[in-house]
Parts: C-alpha cells; structure tokens; sequence
C-alpha cells in the first residue's frame, strides 16, 4: 500500500507534537506547514525540536493578523507544490475556513479537515455565538475532524449526526521511550533540582506550565493554603513563567507559605524532564484547558495526577489513583486534595532508576482512525 500524500497546516511545533506528527509521518507522505516560527507565548528551542522531526515542514510568515487571527499568504502555491490528497487545518481558524473556500470554488479538489484540540468540556460549552455558527458551518463542509479523545469525538458524531469516519481520534501524546530515553541524564539533573531547593524528604507536589490566568495558580494557592500551614512536609512547585508570576509570588507572601512553595522558573528540555523525577505528585489546577500535555508527561515519568476536570487530559487519569476535582468549588478542591496528599509518598530522596510508566494509551491503536478513515 503506498503512502497518501497529507499536507498539515498548523500554527508553530511544541515539544508535545512532535510524536504526534512523527507518527503521522509514519502512515502518509507528510508535509507540515507551520504558521508561526514558534508557540505564541513561548520559546522553545526550535531547532532542537526540528531535530526529532521525520517528515518535511516549511513556514509561511506572511499575512494579515486580525483580532488575534492571522491568514497567511501562500496557501494555494503550497497546495499545489505539495500536490497532496488530503489537506489539514487547525480549530476554526481563517485558515480552515478558507480551504472551504478554496474547495466550493473548485480551486482545490483534495479532501479536508481539521485538527480540533477542544476538551469536552470546551465542546459542550463552547465560548460565543459566533464561534458556534462557525462550528456548525465548518462541520458541514469538512471531510473530517481530528479530535483528541473519544469523548469528544462521540459528542461530534452525536450532535451534527456525522458518520464514525469522519471523526478521527488523534490524542496529543509523547513517546515514553523517546522522553525516558536518557535516564542516564535525568537522575543527575533531577539530584541538582532536589538539592537546590531543598526538597529532601517532602511531599513534591509539582506543577508545569504557564503563570497565565487560564492555569488557576492564583486559585489553587487558595485552596492550597491552609494545607501548607498543617503539614509542613508538603512542597507546591511551582516550574515555568507568564504574565502572572508577580500575583502569584504576591500571594504566596500574603499568606505566609514562602518557605513551602517553590517558584522554580522556567525550564525546557532535559532540565524540565528532570523535574517529574524530582516530584511525588503532579497537579493541574486550570480553569480552561483544552488538552494539557503536562499531564500525559506527569504519567509517563510515573506520577499520580491531582487534574482539574476542565482539562482535556483529563480522561488519561486513572480513578482511585489519580484525583478530579472543580477548582471553582475551593472548599470541596480542598478536602479532595487533602485525601490526595495523603496518600502521596514523601520523597526522601532521588531514585537512580525511573518509576514505571502510568499511561494507558495503547500507542499501537492511537492512529487506526486515521487508516480506517483515510485508506479503508
């Protein structure tokens, strides 16, 4: 069977896409074009990130931005450079909305689609008016959607009646054996993160990501609080940067909990690989979360999760070892992440070997949607 031709036009490459689309690379003849030279809001070493990449890429950096929405120039000589079968976008961006166009003109014959990385959650409650015609507009006219996980992709085939091919499931996923590879270089670098910040013999509860109003840290200090002060063996640390890292270090002050939450900074790479080895625990607090790879990474290094229940990655955890909670209810959040802590190991020290692996993706069945869709 020879390879299907698929062009994949995406904003910019994050470290959680790249086994993604490698494993994509493996079932077409892929080609991405990336739209941005790097994720909004991050700077990530992309050359690094290319590196690992098995498949041809370019960019188009030229085009109108509109109210945070750009076009970018190019898109038709890129199609027919490419001459692919299949052409992928991404959301309900102008740029899915004008592969439509270009197709009810007959200017391109390929089949479509797009890649939708909405929870369930954000599907069922979507944000505007607007946002909702232009789903429905959009569902009707693309040969596919690519969604995260099976829960969203049910509520897709259940409320536009859409046939089980057209919905792909594609969860945003990381490879274990390419992030766990380098063991070796993790231990060390994990001894240094638990020697500098003094964590020998605490409760790691980690957070990674971003200090932005959408990831609830200013929230979850609340709820967290008055657990720093009745047991003084829990550490929150807190690893990234964004807009919000003077609130949250004025609040950790306010309350009094300097000495038991980490403000670690930013890391990347084999540097914040480390840090899930240095942890007892992870915890996402977020009030909007479409995916959230931070937790497929947090079960691949072995940890239990404390996850909010808005967060797409949700459904990777495993009840009675992992916990759910509504970071709007702080009361409830509170007494759940109690029950949580308490059965969270102190870390006395760090481990020459990894902790088993937590994931239950079955990485040999993520992409038989795509097959069953786009060759059967």
């Amino acid at each position: 069977m020879s390879k299907k031709k698929l062009l994949i036009f995406h904003p910019a490459l994050a470290p959680y896409r790249v086994d993604q689309f490698n494993a994509i690379a493996r079932l077409f003849e892929l080609h991405v074009v990336f739209i941005f030279d790097n994720v909004w809001n991050h700077k990530f070493d992309q050359s690094k990130l290319q590196e690992k990449l098995i498949f041809e890429y370019s960019f188009l950096l030229k085009g109108p931005r509109i109210k945070g929405r750009v076009f970018r120039f190019g898109m038709v000589k890129k199609i027919r450079q490419v001459n692919p079968e299949i052409i992928i976008g991404y959301e309900y961006s102008f740029t899915t909305l004008y592969l439509i166009l270009l197709k009810k003109l007959g200017i391109i014959k390929q089949q479509i689609g797009s890649m939708i990385d909405d929870s369930l959650e954000i599907s069922r409650h979507i944000q505007s008016g607007m946002r909702d015609r232009v789903r429905s507009f959009s569902v009707k006219h693309l040969d596919y959607l690519i969604v995260l996980s099976d829960e969203v992709a049910d509520f897709y085939q259940t409320k536009f009646s859409l046939d089980k091919k057209r919905v792909i499931v594609s969860p945003l996923f990381q490879d274990p054996l390419r992030l766990r590879k380098d063991a070796g270089k993790l231990v060390p670098l994990a001894k240094t993160h638990f020697q500098k910040f003094n964590l020998k013999n605490k409760k790691v509860l980690l957070f990674v990501g971003r200090f932005i109003p959408e990831k609830g840290l200013l929230n979850f200090i609340e709820i967290i609080t008055p657990i720093l002060k009745e047991d003084p063996e829990v550490r929150l640390v807190l690893v990234g940067d964004g807009t919000e890292r003077e609130k949250i270090q004025g609040s950790i002050e306010k309350h009094g909990v300097q000495n038991s939450v980490v403000l670690a900074g930013r890391y990347e790479g084999d540097e914040l690989l480390a840090w899930y080895h240095c942890a007892s625990a992870f915890a996402l607090p977020s009030f909007y979360e479409p995916f959230g790879a931070v937790v497929n990474e947090a079960l691949i290094f072995g940890l239990k999760v404390f996850c909010s229940q808005f967060a797409g990655s949700s459904y990777l955890t495993t009840p009675g070892e992992d916990a759910l909670f509504n970071p709007n209810d702080i009361d409830q959040s509170r007494l759940a992440l109690k029950i949580f802590l308490g059965h969270i190991p102190v870390k006395e020290s760090i481990d020459e070997t990894l902790a088993p692996v937590r994931m239950r993706i079955d990485y040999n069945k993520v992409f038989d949607g795509w097959k069953k869709s786009m060759y059967d």
